[in-house]
């Protein structure tokens, strides 16, 4: 097995068109939102204000002992504390909440665009990629709202307003103090280029290790069968490697740039310690003065450190957004533009000169004419390949035919609303899929409107209600997922009655009785027989002795109609059908 590894690489800080785009999820909070950036000017107004007022506490109170004047000052910093606490708490969960309303809005969109696209485009793309579209990289956008754009810019202020202050009171001791921030920003830049390159390769691994995981998981039967757990496993861990790789680095940087940022900030406050001292020592700067510009360091120096960090945050959301926004804007979906809702349909489906390529024009249907009548059964025959189970695809639109018509009831399919004509049509197919839950809900998929008395009587009609009720719980028993805990039999009953319960017109079977033992077989042929009554049908047959009474038989081969006529006729023409038939009597009688 091999799986195509995604290359990720962050993006612009700030993408203009992106973060409009992005707005366009805030917009229904827009209130919050604003309410969220007072905040964030207001925590950049409070900062500073501490040290300012611990200054004056020190110079006018403390240094000529009036402790009426300080007790006032420290009423007004229990107070300022305990504003600018409630200010941090409250930017920091509506932050987080904002963040988290819009990912579960950006994530239900996104899986509502996923339901609505193309069978091709699953065909060609990764599950595990689509996986963390959905899940890591909507994590990862979280974070641009919660610790990306609005806590650089609240860093940004409280850097500004902070000078300001310092400026204000004293100029020279400022530019002191910021003799050490070029040492700072330089050694922020270099962390910021190293640490984007490593989140960089997590985003990779992370991604690469989904795709890996869903694809071998799924597959875990190929590789058991065909011995491939040893190759496999050192495949799994060269990627597991790659992840950790990636995150050691990520790691070790984090431990480098830390401890030289609290070194140039140490450096940077002994300094100003050194150059206040003298100044105090001559007369020149306050004592309060000299301990609030120590204060002020500490405060300046934090946003600085965690910047660095934020700016990649910002970047891999903006990557982030780009992808899930690039697959939202994919426009591979089946136009659903049809207004035709019929209630009921009479079943008549009519191709005309269909054309079909799922590549290009790598032509799997050439120039297909057949009509089925209401209450007609018409059986497809052909080896592999031939272009049966496209033609089903074709009349349910899960594909779009490249040329032609397909008409129903005498009107273009397309001009059908989507829903409404896969409602009339029943499917069964060979490959049975059951979801993780009870047997009623794989029949009724969660409509309500189908008791459980109709799914039993379907059951019955299939044969299948005996085995459902000697299963604990019945019609509540969990199949798991993929319905591992029954036999291949028994998820194809539980499939026949799915497809009767929704009472569609048209009943179109893929191979469906081929999983199946003889005596499963002959047992489901006659609930066919009855299900079929009065309704159009379209049988997929491997096995030519389950359609020998059908109204019409079509024989294809590479996509083309060789032969139609009955199961007599087609026998007596001594053609493809006939070959066909010998060589199914021939293995039977080996057999």
């Amino acid at each position: 097995m091999s799986l195509e590894k995604e290359n990720i690489k962050s993006g612009d800080i700030i993408d203009a068109q992106v973060l409009k785009k992005l707005y366009e999820f805030v917009k229904p909070y827009q209130g919050r939102f604003y309410f969220l950036v007072f905040l964030t000017i207001a925590m950049a107004v409070l900062a500073p204000t501490r040290p300012y007022f611990i200054q004056i506490a020190i110079d006018d109170y403390v240094a000529i002992g009036d402790s009426k004047g300080l007790l006032n000052i420290i009423y007004l910093l229990i107070v300022l504390l305990l504003l600018q606490s409630l200010v941090q708490f409250a930017h920091t969960y509506l932050s987080g909440w904002i963040g988290q309303v819009i990912i579960k809005d950006i994530r239900i969109k996104l899986y509502r665009h996923l339901l609505k696209m193309r069978l091709k485009f699953f065909d060609n793309t990764p599950i595990g990629r689509l996986v963390t579209r959905n899940v890591s990289d909507v994590e990862t956008l979280a974070d641009v709202f919660s610790e990306g754009l609005a806590a650089i810019i609240g860093d940004l202020l409280q850097l500004i307003t902070i000078l300001a202050v310092m400026f204000y009171v004293d100029w020279k001791l400022t530019l002191v103090s910021l003799s050490t921030l070029p040492l700072l920003i330089i050694s922020t830049y270099i962390f910021k280029e190293k640490i984007k390159v490593a989140f960089n390769d997590v985003r990779n691994a992370v991604s690469n290790l989904n795709s890996f995981l869903q694809e071998h998981i799924t597959g875990m039967n190929i590789v058991q069968i065909f011995n491939r757990e040893k190759r496999e496993y050192d495949k799994f861990k060269e990627i597991n490697k790659e992840h950790r790789v990636a995150h050691v680095k990520s790691v070790l940087y984090y431990s480098i740039y830390y401890p030289v940022a609290e070194i140039i900030q140490a450096i940077g406050t002994g300094v100003v310690v050194w150059y206040g001292a003298t100044g105090v020592f001559d007369m020149e700067i306050q004592i309060g003065i000299l301990i609030s510009f120590i204060m002020y360091l500490q405060l300046f120096f934090r946003p600085i450190r965690m910047i660095a960090d934020r700016f990649n945050t910002l970047q891999m959301g903006v990557v982030s957004s780009s992808r899930i926004l690039k697959l939202l804007e994919s426009d591979d979906q089946i136009p659903n533009e049809g207004k035709f809702k019929p209630e009921k349909i009479e079943g008549n489906i009519k191709l005309e000169n269909v054309w079909f390529a799922y590549n290009d024009e790598e032509w799997v249907l050439k120039n297909i004419n057949f009509e089925v009548k209401h209450g007609e059964t018409v059986a497809m025959v052909g080896a592999t390949g031939a272009g049966k189970s496209s033609i089903i695809n074709l009349i349910n639109r899960f594909y779009d035919i490249n040329k032609g018509k397909i008409t129903l009831d005498g009107t273009d399919i397309k001009e059908y609303e989507l829903g409404t004509l896969r409602k009339h049509i029943g499917v069964v197919l060979q490959d049975v899929f059951l979801f993780s839950d009870t047997i009623l809900n794989n029949i009724t998929l969660g409509n309500p409107e189908i008791t459980r008395e109709e799914v039993m009587k379907a059951a019955k009609l299939v044969g299948a209600k005996k085995f459902i009720e000697r299963l604990p719980g019945g019609l509540d028993y969990n199949v798991m997922e993929r319905g591992a805990t029954l036999s291949v039999g028994q998820r194809q009953l539980i499939s026949f009655v799915r497809a009767i319960v929704y009472n569609p017109e048209i009943i179109i079977l893929d191979e469906a009785t081929s999983s199946v033992d003889t005596e499963t077989e002959e047992m489901i042929q006659k609930a066919i027989s009855k299900m079929m009554k009065g309704r159009t049908s379209i049988v997929i047959a491997h096995r030519l002795s389950t359609i020998q009474k059908a109204d019409k038989i079509m024989v294809l081969n590479q996509g083309e109609i060789k032969e139609t006529g009955t199961h007599e006729s087609l026998l007596e023409l001594g053609g493809y059908y006939s070959k066909l038939h010998q060589m199914q009597l021939k293995s039977m009688a080996i057999g």
